[in-house]
C-alpha cells in the first residue's frame, strides 16, 4: 500500500472538511471538530489497510466527531444567561441559513453539507452514512426542498 505523506492528504481535504464540520455543528465547533478529526486520523493512519478512498474516510471519521459533538452538547444544560457571542468567521454570512441547516432533520443535514460543503459525489455520501447511494440522493433532495420550502 503506498499512503500519501498524511501532510498532504490535510492539505488537500482539511478545507473541505472544515466546510462540511461548519454545516454540521455550527461554525463555531467546527475549528474543534476538525482538529479532534485530524488527530484521529492521524492516530490511525499507520495501521490503515487500503489507500483507496482517503477523502471518504476521512469526511467518515468527520462525520463522528460531528455526531459526538451534537450528542455532547445537546446534554448540556444551558445557564441562565447566555454567553457573549464570539465573532463569525467571515466565510460565514448568512446566519440565517445555517440556522435552517442546522434544524434539518440528522440525515438530511450530514447529506446536503456533506454534498455542497464537502463537495462529495453521492456514493461517497452513502458510503460515509452508510446508506444506499439512492438514499443518499434522496436525503439531499429532501433537505433541500425543507429548506427552499421555509424560504419562500
Amino acid at each position: 500500500m503506498n499512503l500519501p505523506p498524511f501532510q498532504r492528504l490535510v492539505d488537500q481535504h482539511a478545507r473541505a472538511l472544515h466546510r462540511f464540520l461548519c454545516g454540521m455543528v455550527g461554525p463555531d465547533a467546527a475549528d474543534d471538530c476538525l482538529q479532534d478529526t485530524l488527530l484521529a486520523a492521524l492516530r490511525s493512519y499507520e495501521g490503515l489497510r487500503h489507500d483507496g478512498n482517503l477523502r471518504g474516510w476521512l469526511f467518515t471519521i468527520a462525520r463522528r466527531k460531528g455526531i459526538d459533538h451534537v450528542r455532547k452538547h445537546a446534554r448540556e444544560i444551558p445557564s441562565s444567561s447566555p454567553p457573549d457571542q464570539p465573532a463569525q468567521p467571515e466565510a460565514v454570512r448568512d446566519t440565517d441559513l445555517w440556522d435552517r441547516v442546522a434544524r434539518l432533520p440528522t440525515k438530511q443535514r450530514t447529506a446536503v453539507t456533506l454534498r455542497y460543503l464537502g463537495d462529495l459525489p453521492y456514493a461517497d455520501i452513502a458510503s460515509i452514512m452508510s446508506i444506499s447511494e439512492p438514499a443518499a440522493r434522496q436525503n439531499v433532495r429532501a433537505g433541500l426542498a425543507s429548506l427552499r420550502k421555509e424560504l419562500a
